[in-house]
């Protein structure tokens, strides 16, 4: 079968969790015998780097009313032979929807785009727009797909939407990129990091849903008991500054390092040099691939109770799961998993779990499955 997906950005150009998907699906849903084209904001490179499977419709910095423009001119050469539209990101999708006749459109709701600007402090008149935007779009489709049962609620509470219309998938990791032969301590002198001291870290945009400010704080506790813990924390945002002048004023400049922007391929290395990772989030957390990739290295996550986290960590082990996302339950739980009262999984443990239940050609034949359902009607 044949699908266009309509997409936000490409990966390797574009960081973020929206377009490691959307990038994962082109690469593995042809192995499960879809055959895809994607559109998206970017560069012409795009098409070279997705072996023209993926083509631009505008550059990402241009303006909207561009981007728009762009997209009603691209998508009607990928229509003809297309049995099923796929919507990734609703600001894309909504100038097109006239255009899509009677294909079934699918839509991949990765979020709550309006929820999710208003929790990092957007005007309401912005907010409100983009709330409508998405409501006009998910009106035209014949099924949703989230990464959790969180999302699945937020869905059809804020949006309307039937829960029978909403299929859960969880999102995938190809477990071969994570792997990495080294051990913590080597991973650790590959990076350049203190070798012999008790390692965290923590991959996250630096946004205020993310939870770091709590984190850090939370530090600031462990430190008192474990004074040679080191956090790293990866990522780039909106709040470097205001995590830089916390990392100060709380004295806990020799444990915790603001690394911004790694390279793709050094995560690997940067999950395996930890002890574990921690995810502190405070709202919102559709999936967290955050946590599948750490574990795919074989690094355990301590995950805060909130959305899809501990959807993936409940079933493999409840000490994962903190208990609450506040700085009191980060500190106890880093404190009681670096004193050994927190059990934590072993390397093989983590991999195994993931291999078995994560692992992108598994993800890829359940998407395949729904997109078929929707080309033959069964959704309507």
């Amino acid at each position: 079968m044949n699908i266009v997906q309509l997409g936000k950005g490409w990966f390797p150009e574009e960081p973020g969790g929206l377009n490691r998907y959307f990038y994962d699906c082109v690469h593995y849903l042809p192995k499960a015998g879809v055959t895809v084209h994607g559109l998206v904001a970017g560069t012409e490179q795009v098409a070279t780097d997705s072996g023209g499977a993926v083509s631009t419709f505008a550059p990402a910095q241009s303006s909207l009313l561009t981007r728009w423009q762009g997209a009603r001119r691209s998508l009607p050469t990928h229509l003809s032979q297309a049995d099923v539209v796929v919507s990734h990101f609703a600001l894309y999708t909504f100038p097109v929807l006239n255009q899509l006749g009677d294909r079934p459109l699918v839509v991949h709701f990765h979020g709550p785009w309006a929820l999710e600007s208003q929790a990092e402090g957007t005007n309401s008149i912005t907010t409100q727009f983009k709330k409508w935007l998405e409501q006009t779009c998910y009106r035209r489709a014949v099924v949703f797909i989230v990464l959790s049962k969180a999302f699945q609620t937020i869905l059809h509470e804020d949006y309307g939407v039937p829960l029978d219309k909403i299929l859960v998938v969880p999102g995938g990791v190809n477990p071969d990129r994570f792997y990495t032969p080294l051990s913590p301590t080597e991973a650790r002198q590959k990076l350049g990091w203190d070798s012999d001291r008790p390692t965290i870290v923590a991959v996250r945009r630096l946004a205020k849903r993310m939870g770091l400010e709590n984190l850090v704080q939370a530090i600031a506790q462990v430190k008192t008991t474990h004074p040679n813990v080191q956090l790293k924390i990866v990522g780039k945002g909106a709040l470097q500054e205001v995590l830089q002048a916390q990392i100060k004023a709380l004295g806990v400049e020799n444990q915790v390092e603001l690394l911004g922007y790694v390279p793709d391929e050094q995560l690997p290395s940067i999950y395996r040099a930890a002890d574990f990772s921690v995810v502190p989030t405070v709202s919102l957390e559709g999936f967290g691939l955050i946590v599948v990739e750490s574990l795919a290295t074989g690094t355990p996550v301590l995950g805060t109770p909130i959305g899809g986290i501990p959807e993936i960590l409940r079933p493999f082990s409840t000490d994962l799961v903190l208990e609450g996302c506040a700085v009191e339950h980060l500190s106890q739980g880093i404190i009681g998993a670096l004193a050994g009262t927190r059990s934590l999984p072993s390397q093989e443990a983590c991999q195994t779990y993931i291999h078995d239940n994560f692992a992108w050609p598994i993800v890829a034949q359940r998407l395949q499955t729904i997109y078929t359902a929707a080309k033959e009607g069964k959704y309507t």
